[in-house]
C-alpha cells in the first residue's frame, strides 16, 4: 500500500513539475505584474494625498494673507500653488476665490484670468462648471453672448449643474432676441429634477416676464 502511496505522490509532483515547466514563467510575471500594479497604485494614491495636503496649507496661506489684506503675498502664494499643484481642488478653489475678490476691487480682466485657468485646469468637474458659468456670466454682462456660448455649450455641464446651465443659457437667448428660445431654456431649467428652490424661483419670474405662468408647468 505504501509503496502504491509512494507512486501516486510521484506521478502527481511529476504532472506538477511538467505543469510549473510550461507555465511557471507565465505564472510568475502574471504574479510580479498583478503586484506591481497594486505597488504603484499605493504609490499614486500616497502620492495624491502629499500633494492634497501640501496643496491645503498653501491654499491657507493663501487665505490668511486675503485676511491680512496683503495683497502681493496672495498674489504670490496663489501663482505657486497653482504652479506647482495645479490638478488639486486647493489651487481651483484658491482661483475661484480670487476671481470674486478681483471683481470686488473691480478688476474684472484678472477675474476672468483666473476664471480660464479654472476651466483649463481643474480636474473636479464641478468647480470647472462654476468656472464656466461665472465667466459666462461676466460675458454676457459685457454684451458678448457670442464669446459666453461656447462656455455653455462645448461640453456637457457636470451632474447637478444642469438646471444653472439651462438658466444661463436662457439670458444668452434673451440677449440675443430670441424670447421663444429663452422660454424653452428657462422651462428646462424650472422642470429640472435638481433645480435648486432659489433659482427655481428666479427662473419663474424671468418666464413670467416672457409671459409664462409657471405654475402650468408644474
Amino acid at each position: 500500500m505504501a509503496s502504491h502511496l509512494d507512486l501516486e505522490e510521484q506521478e502527481q509532483i511529476a504532472e506538477l513539475k511538467h505543469f510549473w515547466n510550461r507555465w511557471g514563467n507565465l505564472i510568475t510575471w502574471v504574479l510580479i505584474g498583478a503586484m506591481g500594479a497594486f505597488a504603484a497604485w499605493n504609490g499614486w494614491q500616497y502620492w495624491q494625498r502629499q500633494q492634497a495636503i501640501q496643496a491645503a496649507a498653501m491654499k491657507d496661506a493663501v487665505e490668511q494673507a486675503i485676511t491680512a489684506k496683503d495683497w502681493a503675498l496672495v498674489e504670490r502664494a496663489a501663482k505657486d500653488l497653482r504652479e506647482q499643484f495645479p490638478k488639486t481642488h486647493a489651487a481651483s478653489s484658491t482661483q475661484l476665490l480670487l476671481a470674486k475678490l478681483a471683481l470686488d476691487q473691480q478688476k474684472p480682466e484678472q477675474a476672468q484670468e483666473s476664471l480660464k485657468w479654472v476651466i483649463e485646469h481643474a480636474s473636479d468637474p464641478g468647480l470647472g462648471a462654476v468656472a464656466r458659468l461665472r465667466l459666462a456670466g461676466m460675458l454676457l454682462d459685457d454684451g458678448k453672448p457670442d464669446q459666453a456660448l461656447p462656455l455653455l455649450t462645448q461640453s456637457p455641464p457636470a451632474p447637478g449643474f444642469e438646471p444653472l446651465f439651462e438658466d444661463r443659457l436662457g439670458d444668452l437667448a434673451q440677449q440675443n432676441g430670441k424670447p421663444q428660445e429663452a422660454v424653452a431654456h428657462y422651462t428646462n431649467a424650472f422642470k429640472h429634477a435638481q433645480v435648486p428652490d432659489a433659482l427655481k424661483q428666479v427662473v419663474s419670474v424671468k418666464l413670467a416676464a416672457l409671459g409664462v405662468d409657471s405654475d402650468t408647468l408644474k
